[in-house]
C-alpha cells in the first residue's frame, strides 16, 4: 500500500512528537516534512509529490517570515498540477478565518480546543478521506443538489454546513448528513412538520426512521459533549432544556433552518 506523504508545518514541539506517535504506530502515512517554517514547508511541496499538509494557522514560534495565512497565499502562486490537501489547525476560530482559509483551498479545519481534538483524529479523517481527489468535499456523504447553477441552493448548502462545522456536528458521522437534508429541505420547501420531514428524509435515504433519529441524536450530542461551552452559547442562542442538556431533533433542525433563511 502505497503511505500517504505528509508535510507537517507547526512551531509546536510536543505537537510533532505527538504526530510522530501516531506516525510510529500505523504504515498507510509518511511524515515527509516536519518544519515550523512556511518557506520550508512550502519549497519541500514544491519540489516533492505531497498528499497532504497539516499547518498551525499561527506560528508564532517558527523560523519562517510568515503564518499560515502567507503560505496559504503562496500555494496558491506556485499553481501546481496536483496541489495537495490542507488540513489546518488552529487555537483562533472565527466566522471571517472560517470564511478565508475555505475561500483559500483549505479542506478542513481542526480546532486544537475542541475536546475531542487529537492528532490520531486528525490523521484518521486524512486516511478516511485520502481518496477523494483534488480537494476533500466537505458535503462528502450529502445529496448533491439537482441544479448546480443554482447559486441561491448553493449558498443554503455552504452556510448549513458552515454552521453545522462551528458547531461542531463531526462531518463523518451519518447524522450529520441525515440533519443537513432535514434542515435544507426546510428551507427550500417551507415544510414545517415532523411528518413531512421524516418522509423526505426516508425517500432520499432508504433508512427507517427510527435509525435516522438515533443518528441525528448522536451527532448533536457529540456537538454538545465536544464543543466549548463558550462556543455553544455564542452559536446555538435557543436556551436548552438543562434536564436534556442538548437540544432536540426539532428544535436544532428549526433553529438552524431559521438561521441560515435570515442570512440569505
Amino acid at each position: 500500500m502505497e503511505k500517504i506523504k505528509i508535510v507537517l508545518i507547526e512551531d509546536d514541539k510536543i505537537e510533532w512528537d505527538k504526530f510522530k506517535e501516531v506516525e510510529s504506530n500505523r504504515d498507510d502515512i509518511e511524515f515527509v516534512k516536519t518544519t515550523d517554517s512556511d518557506i520550508e514547508g512550502l519549497e519541500v511541496v514544491e519540489n516533492n509529490n505531497i498528499d497532504v499538509v497539516i499547518l498551525d494557522l499561527e506560528l508564532n514560534k517558527g523560523s519562517g517570515n510568515g503564518d499560515g495565512f502567507c503560505f496559504l497565499e503562496n500555494l496558491k502562486k506556485l499553481n501546481l498540477k496536483n496541489p495537495p490537501k490542507v488540513i489546518v489547525t488552529t487555537n483562533v476560530m472565527s466566522d471571517s478565518i472560517y470564511d478565508f482559509l475555505h475561500q483559500n483551498g483549505v479542506d478542513l479545519i481542526f480546532y486544537k480546543k475542541q475536546n475531542n481534538y487529537s492528532q490520531e483524529n486528525i490523521i484518521n479523517k486524512i486516511v478516511i478521506l485520502n481518496g477523494y481527489k483534488n480537494n476533500f468535499d466537505n458535503n462528502i456523504g450529502i445529496p448533491k443538489v439537482e441544479n448546480k447553477n443554482n447559486k441561491v441552493t448553493n449558498k443554503i448548502e455552504k452556510d448549513i454546513n458552515k454552521e453545522l462545522d462551528l458547531i461542531g456536528v463531526p462531518i463523518h458521522m451519518k447524522g450529520r448528513k441525515y440533519l443537513f437534508e432535514a434542515i435544507k429541505f426546510i428551507i427550500t420547501q417551507g415544510e414545517e412538520t415532523d411528518i413531512s420531514i421524516r418522509k423526505h428524509l426516508f425517500s432520499v435515504f432508504k433508512v427507517p426512521e427510527s435509525t435516522i433519529n438515533r443518528d441525528m441524536e448522536n451527532a448533536i450530542t457529540r456537538a454538545w459533549n465536544t464543543s466549548s461551552i463558550d462556543d455553544l452559547e455564542r452559536l446555538y442562542t435557543l436556551k436548552v432544556d438543562y434536564r436534556r442538556g442538548v437540544p432536540t431533533i426539532n428544535e436544532f433542525i428549526y433553529y438552524y433552518a431559521r438561521k441560515v433563511k435570515d442570512n440569505l
